[in-house]
């Protein structure tokens, strides 16, 4: 237990360099008609522009691991892109195949954004991601690096599925695991609409019992999850498994897919 809430706190501290980035988004995304693929690692602070972009644009995507030393997507990258970098977004709906962050990022806000334009806070990222970078070291570089012990194992028959957002401290250690095991999985973005959905699920701004905004996106999340909002949330449809609490989580992913 103790172990599991320093990671808790270190995710959280790496979450604060950010300064809130990943964490609030549309209310209305545009979600695309075939699933975006990318393929990343959580440890990357390119990565992870990426997925804050992602966050503010609530969109749902795919994610296929590419850690260090991993041995499952790694090859798959080289081969529809000619070389080993990352992110890597596959966008299907396009035809798009991109690596660099930044022009990751204009795409996203070209083709599914509400203008069609890059917004300044998002155009100029620094070429080297000091905060970034500090908030990997904070977070003990969790999900840089493949699971030596995981890397034979075959992949689930159908992809996991996790809700989140990219600023949740618990989300960020359950995909960190997922990362080191190199499993693929469906990300849902549970991004916060509007002021009433800051805070914790038990400790929101707002008391009393959620009501999400009409028509946008966490009415319809809220309709997979009951009566509240919590993330990150967990679904294997492989073995009819639905998890909270990022704690069980990982508990349940290393020892159904782990060494």
């Amino acid at each position: 237990m103790l172990t599991h809430q320093i990671k808790v706190v270190q995710a959280l501290a790496s979450a604060l360099t950010e300064g809130g980035r990943g964490t609030t988004g549309t209310p209305f995304p545009k979600q695309p008609k075939q699933a975006l693929k990318l393929y990343e690692y959580e440890g990357s602070p390119f990565c992870r522009r990426v997925r804050e972009v992602l966050t503010l644009l609530n969109l749902d995507y795919e994610v296929y691991p590419c850690p260090r030393g991993g041995k499952r997507f790694r090859p798959i990258v080289k081969e529809l892109g000619g070389k080993l970098q990352f992110p890597f977004l596959v966008d299907e709906n396009t035809g798009d195949r991109l690596y660099e962050s930044q022009d990751i990022i204009h795409h996203l806000f070209k083709h599914y954004g509400k203008t069609g334009t890059t917004p300044k806070k998002y155009a100029h990222y620094p070429k080297i991601p000091v905060l970034a970078v500090a908030g990997t070291v904070i977070n003990g570089l969790r999900g840089g690096m493949a699971n030596s012990g995981n890397q034979a194992r075959t992949a689930p028959t159908q992809l996991l599925e996790l809700w989140g957002f990219e600023a949740s401290p618990y989300t960020r250690i359950v995909r960190g695991v997922l990362t080191e095991l190199e499993l693929p999985f469906i990300f849902h973005n549970v991004a916060k609409e509007r002021w009433q959905d800051q805070g914790l699920a038990k400790l929101r701004l707002k008391p009393g019992k959620y009501v999400p905004l009409q028509g946008g996106k966490r009415e319809q999340v809220l309709k997979v999850m009951g009566d509240n909002i919590q993330v990150p949330y967990l679904v294997d449809a492989n073995t009819g498994t639905s998890l909270f609490e990022s704690e069980d989580i990982v508990k349940y992913l290393k020892k159904q897919y782990g060494e």
